[in-house]
């Protein structure tokens, strides 16, 4: 995993603002349990690119994860209104599903 994340990391140095790679190096912080370092890549990406759909999923499963309700539920809301906007019927489908779920699991 951290040759993965080293590639990802040389690869930024020549593309700095490439959304996938940007989604590619929070998703690896993600998944080996660096929260905080996740959250900050996260939010660069939402920062740089904002319509970038795919984050918002996996950016609100992360704050919810970590107990960051509030967080969470603003990213999920705001996650379905950038797929409502771009007209992606099916990550807007997923984003309602997963908030729903979410929900359910607060009461």
């Amino acid at each position: 995993m951290a040759d993965r994340l080293q590639r990802i990391k040389e690869m930024l140095a020549d593309s700095p603002t490439d959304a996938f790679l940007l989604f590619a190096l929070a998703q690896e912080h993600k998944n080996a349990g660096r929260t905080e370092e996740g959250i900050a890549a996260f939010k660069n990406l939402r920062d740089l690119h904002p319509d970038y759909v795919g984050l918002y999923y996996h950016f609100a499963a992360l704050l919810a994860d970590s107990q960051m309700n509030s967080a969470a539920e603003d990213v999920y809301q705001a996650g379905i209104a950038v797929a409502q906007k771009v007209g992606d019927q099916h990550a807007l489908a997923e984003l309602k599903n997963a908030f729903l779920n979410w929900q359910i699991d607060q009461d």
